[in-house]
């Protein structure tokens, strides 16, 4: 990205010494992004330094991890191929062990971008976890690694909170609000680098001309770069570019949802809803465009306050065997042959 660029975005705000209790009770409540400077600095992979390769290598099992592998000419930018049919990188198997090896024997410039991305560090290195303990997390988030070159992963959000933590080199994170999604121009749902939708716009060269309303996420964007220790609290469905920049970078990112998940997936809900809702006539779809930002986002209030409680039906099914039974009639009628419709 050009200096300029650089320039305009914001800093994003840090703070040190931050325990659980503080995390807990002021980091996630305002949900907003935060660097967690020093967060990781006692790690056993973090005192390792230059030689966090080895200490790796030294934990890992047999298991085949995929292998990303670019070509100079992507410029460590993983994503889709010109004509947009696939990707610009191939995948292929390897242990960890190997990996590292290849790692370490490339040398400067890197040729080929090289990375692996979101794995299980309890599958590949069983004892990692408890050797490199993140207490500000919940117990079942587990810890995934990113370890690769300077590889840049184009913007995309992920329906998780996130604390993503430097290990080993240097990272640049790039993040914008949820709300900036109209000017990220995402890319094709059903054809994705990594199994989220990502922005069409290369962050590092963005084509103002082709996507000109980025310049508007440009001036939105808040930035950090992290080292080894640091980390970075990324809430629920931020948007975010990470850039490598090291020859040799770690990332551990951890991964969790507070949500209850018996009701089903909201990504689910919002498939439904570009299959029943967006080519309804304008009319109907401000009918409905009503109708979800009262009942469901609740945008005035309670939507059954109203109504004594006993009669609230639905419109107060939290208890798990009410939402069970909704999930039940959902089911039933998206298998009807008939569009569903309200009973009479």
């Amino acid at each position: 990205m050009s200096a300029e660029h650089h320039q305009v975005m914001r800093a994003i705000p840090e703070r040190h010494g931050v325990t659980p209790a503080i995390f807990d009770g002021e980091v996630r409540p305002a949900a907003e992004p935060v660097v967690l400077r020093g967060v990781a600095a006692d790690w056993a992979v973090v005192r390792a330094g230059a030689q966090w390769m080895d200490y790796l290598a030294s934990l890992a099992n047999d298991t085949p991890v995929p292998v990303v592998r670019a070509a100079p000419e992507a410029e460590g930018r993983l994503h889709y191929d010109a004509g947009l049919r696939g990707t610009n990188f191939v995948r292929g198997p390897d242990t960890l062990a190997g990996f590292l090896r290849a790692l370490a024997a490339e040398a400067e410039p890197v040729p080929d971008t090289l990375a692996v991305q979101a794995i299980s560090a309890d599958a590949v290195l069983p004892s990692f976890a408890a050797a490199n303990a993140m207490p500000l997390v919940p117990a079942d988030a587990a810890p995934r690694l990113w370890i690769g070159t300077r590889a840049r992963v184009a913007i995309h959000n992920d329906p998780m909170e996130n604390v993503a933590v430097v290990a080993a080199g240097r990272r640049r994170f790039t993040l914008f609000a949820p709300e900036q999604l109209p000017n990220l121009y995402m890319g094709p749902f059903h054809l994705t680098p990594a199994g989220t939708p990502v922005s069409m716009v290369h962050l590092t060269a963005p084509d103002l001309a082709r996507y000109p309303r980025f310049a508007d996420a440009l001036a939105s964007a808040q930035e950090a770069e992290l080292g080894p220790g640091d980390a970075l609290y990324i809430p629920y469905g931020w948007y975010h570019h990470v850039e490598a920049l090291e020859p040799a970078n770690l990332l551990v990112n951890y991964w969790w949802n507070a949500a209850r998940t018996d009701g089903g997936s909201p990504w689910d809900a919002l498939l439904h809803g570009l299959m029943t809702l967006r080519t309804l006539p304008a009319d109907q779809q401000r009918h409905w465009r009503a109708m979800f930002a009262h009942y469901v986002f609740a945008g005035d209030g309670d939507p059954a306050a109203h109504i004594p409680p006993h009669a609230r039906g639905i419109l107060a099914a939290t208890d798990p065997r009410d939402v069970a039974q909704m999930r039940r009639e959902l089911i039933a009628r998206l298998q009807s042959p008939a569009p569903g419709a309200p009973k009479r």
